[in-house]
């Protein structure tokens, strides 16, 4: 199946998945404490019967039963020679499956097999042992065998690690052009067992290239209703769901039971319908019966396309999403964690120290910034090395979305694989040896990206030039596949020490990208007073002026308390959303904070 099939096959109307595999097995003489990819290779026809019984109560997609068949969770029965004998025989049952299916009707819809993976029960660093690359090449291993067995796509569920599904569709768009699904189990509080909570994890893995996007595991219909609800409102792909049969009970004779009769669940669908899901199953505690009434009560419904009500632009962390559009109040992208002036920084950094690093992530996240820069570029260092260590020393300890700023290829790359979020790209130019291969970064790893006015001829020579290499920058970036809530634009500023109209060619650049592009923008504040004293008053000023002509957001110091006042003062005085409640807060605490300067001015 290609992808464009895939989204042809989502549009037709509901598309209904499967049910449990597991507990319906050892129900079926499937022993506890045996391998179950093993047994059913060696059982198959318990496993054909049941997945025709799935397919006669109107299942389309069948999950392949190779859930555990990784190379790590079969070195528990030492069957890890065996991955892909054992993914490849268990596809063709499903296939077998469906081949029966159709014999039977032949004038129903083609039904298709998903090879199914989920989390391999290793720990990824710094918790666990196991390296990111490695998991990646667990996953590849796995994903070749299921397509040689015939698997029509890749559902990678019941993840509970954003990370770890990262590596899971990052090996898949390595290895295979199958389309890929993703569902995460997400707890009583709306997050996963690590923290990532359902938009954030949407918005992550939909940049990243899934097909579509849901949950599963974890709770019944009732409980799944409005993450579904807050899922759809984001979501520019089709949304899945396969709930448990409500929730788990133990029987007197000592089984599991789940409490959902097959008709309960069907009439609890109803609402997962009326929500928007496009794609519905089972997982734990259902039964051919349970998705037999589920299409019953859910067959007349109408598939709701997708169409996110925010269009705006996303970032993400594994913890967080910020969101913002062009009518915002702006927002600071804290500086200070790049080496450049700041010889402590230098030193620790050469001695592979990480204190002043996190120091810098804490008190800016605790000042206000919305996201935080990330530069490790100095000489005689390895910057690749430092770049990831940082990353993961600032995720430990914040919360905050990051930028990635570094000019070289492989250091981007490597950054943005690892990196467990969807990144800031600072930045692409229109330099040939780094335009094209950064662009294809940013598609391949669904990061958001700062596009920067400067090309092999150096600074643009005037405004005009300046707006045709951001023209240049969007057209090239849109033949990537990026959109315009992909995109950013740095207005470059010039130092006014220098050139007198730096302020005002970069306010032009500015009103350009906002009122004929509809380009959000940003720039390095600080360079238009260099060389100035009392740099804080110009930069204070320009800042202004810049918000004002539609500046987005700034690379600068949250810390600088005149430079945040004058933004929050613009944002009020421009009758921006929620800025009169910004400014009266910031201004308490700005109190709180001098209260002992203003008693000494009074005694």
């Amino acid at each position: 199946m290609k992808k464009e099939d895939f989204r042809k096959l989502a549009s037709e109307g509901l598309i209904f998945l499967d049910g449990a595999t597991g507990s319906n097995l050892q129900k079926r003489g499937m022993p506890s404490g045996v391998c179950p990819d093993l047994w059913i290779s060696e059982n198959p026809e318990v496993l054909i019967g049941l997945q025709l019984e799935y397919l006669r109560a109107g299942a389309r997609i069948l999950y392949s039963p190779t859930f555990t068949a990784n190379r790590i969770k079969l070195s528990e029965f030492d069957l890890q020679d065996r991955v892909d004998e054992l993914n490849m025989t268990l596809v063709g049952l499903s296939k077998e499956a469906i081949r029966r299916f159709k014999e039977e009707n032949p004038d129903a819809p083609d039904c298709y097999v998903a090879g199914d993976i989920t989390m391999t029960g290793a720990q990824l660093t710094p918790v666990g042992d196991m390296e990111f690359e490695e998991l990646i090449d667990v996953y590849k291993e796995q994903i070749r065998a299921l397509e040689k067995g015939g698997a029509d796509l890749i559902v990678v569920e019941t993840m509970i690690s954003l990370q770890e599904t990262r590596a899971a569709v990052i090996a898949c768009k390595e290895v295979s052009d199958l389309p890929i699904i993703a569902t995460m189990s997400f707890e009583e509080n709306g997050r996963t067992f690590y923290g990532t909570d359902t938009v954030t994890a949407l918005i992550t893995l939909q940049s990243l290239g899934v097909s579509a996007f849901g949950i599963n595991c974890s709770k019944g219909p009732s409980d799944m209703k409005d993450m579904i609800n807050t899922i759809k409102k984001y979501a520019e792909i089709p949304v899945i769901c396969k709930p448990n049969a409500g929730l788990p009970e133990l029987s007197p004779d000592g089984t599991t039971v789940y409490n959902l009769s097959p008709e309960e669940f069907g009439q609890e669908m109803e609402a997962i319908a009326e929500a928007g899901a496009n794609m519905m199953g089972g997982c734990c505690g259902t039964t051919p019966d349970h998705i037999k009434a589920l299409n019953e009560h859910t067959n007349g419904f109408k598939s709701l396309d997708p169409d996110p009500g925010f269009k705006g632009y996303i970032l993400t962390s594994e913890r967080k999403t910020h969101t913002f559009s062009l009518d915002d109040r702006f927002f600071i992208i804290g500086e200070r964690i790049n080496p450049t002036g700041k010889k402590a920084l230098q030193e620790e950094l050469r001695n592979n120290k990480f204190d002043l690093v996190t120091d810098f992530a804490e008190s800016q996240e605790e000042n206000g910034a919305k996201v935080l820069d990330i530069n490790m570029g100095m000489s005689g260092v390895d910057e690749k090395s430092l770049m990831l260590q940082a990353i993961e020393e600032v995720t430990g300890v914040t919360k905050l979305p990051l930028s990635i700023d570094t000019s070289h290829v492989d250091i981007m790359e490597a950054a943005l694989r690892r990196y467990p979020g969807r990144a800031l790209i600072n930045s692409v130019s229109l330099e040939e040896k780094k335009c094209e291969p950064m662009l294809a970064l940013a598609a391949k790893y669904g990061a958001m990206c700062i596009l920067l006015p400067l090309s092999d001829r150096g600074i643009p020579e005037n405004i005009d030039e300046k707006k045709d290499i951001i023209r240049e920058l969007v057209k090239r970036a849109e033949a990537h596949g990026l959109k315009k809530n992909d995109l950013m634009v740095d207005g470059l500023v010039g130092t006014v020490g220098a050139n007198p109209r730096a302020a005002i060619d970069t306010i032009e650049t500015i009103k350009f990208c906002r009122e004929e592009l509809g380009l959000a923008t940003v720039c390095g504040l600080s360079n238009i007073s260099f060389g100035l004293p009392e740099r804080i008053f110009v930069n204070s000023s320009f800042l202004e002026m810049a918000i004002n002509a539609g500046l987005t957001t700034a690379i600068a110091n949250p810390e600088q308390e005149k430079l945040v006042i004058s933004a929050l003062s613009a944002d009020l005085l421009m009758g921006k959303k929620d800025a009169d409640v910004a400014y009266i807060e910031y201004m308490d605490q700005y109190k709180e904070r001098h209260k002992g300067e203003e008693t000494g001015k009074k005694s």
